[in-house]
């Protein structure tokens, strides 16, 4: 498979996908915000500078380092410059993906001490695998090149403790609740507190299905150019504990 400064080529992409012309000419206003999202991906940065290939591996071992400086209060805030800024206004190559909860107490790039451009973040109540966020992490990996996704949780979540506590909620708040409870059904009648056990449990089973759930992320896993792994945050302490 063809790519362009490290990412998959439009059009491999497109016969990966398994779109034919055809398709595409019904779809002319898809195919147009879809080529508009590859020119900002593959637009060198204004420093003239290719961005460096970075493992899986070595992508973890950044984001363990930065949560380890964040909760020692030794944060570089890295790459938040105005330079920074420019480079990254006409481009964007994140080292690392996040699937993370929409809790306001979660910031990802404050967590893992990053800055502009490093992280391509997806926050859902209850860090769940919709497809919204499946597309959106395929996008990230397949053409922005991110090789690591990181299926962020976090202690006393509020998503999480509803799926356990099993009461219907109004609106839509009952939609991501109920992607949580097979995760809180693995875990009933654990001993421990059952909320920081669905926790958990919710993390493994949301990279289970993030795993299973895409063809392209699979294959990318198969071939070692990403892995998914999930993490918990303590919302007391900082520290994010690494789960699977």
């Amino acid at each position: 498979m063809s790519r362009i400064e490290g990412f998959v080529g439009r059009r491999d992409l497109l016969k990966w996908l398994g779109v034919g012309g055809t398709g595409i000419a019904a779809t002319a206003a898809g195919s147009g915000l879809w080529k508009a999202q590859q020119a900002v991906a593959q637009k060198p940065s204004t420093s003239g500078q290719k961005p460096q290939p970075i493992s899986p591996d070595a992508a973890l071992k950044s984001l363990i380092e930065g949560n380890k400086r964040f909760v020692q209060g030794k944060r570089q805030s890295p790459n938040q410059s105005k330079l920074r800024l420019q480079e990254t206004a006409t481009a964007q190559y994140p080292f690392a993906s996040i699937l993370g909860c929409a809790d306001s107490r979660v910031p990802a790039e404050i967590v893992f001490d990053q800055g502009f451009g490093d992280l391509f973040v997806v926050r859902m109540a209850g860090n769940v695998v919709s497809p919204t966020a499946v597309g959106s992490l395929e996008f990230a990996t397949a053409v922005l090149g991110s090789q690591l996704i990181v299926v962020l949780g976090h202690e006393r979540c509020g998503a999480v403790a509803a799926a356990v506590k099993g009461d219907p909620l109004p609106g839509r708040i009952g939609t991501f609740v109920e992607d949580i409870k097979p995760a809180v059904a693995r875990v009933k009648g654990k001993s421990g507190d059952a909320v920081e056990n669905a926790v958990a449990a919710n993390v493994q089973y949301q990279v289970e299905l993030l795993r299973g759930t895409s063809v392209m992320l699979t294959q990318m896993i198969q071939e070692g150019k990403l892995k998914i792994v999930g993490g918990r945050y303590d919302l007391d302490t900082g520290k994010v504990t690494m789960l699977s």
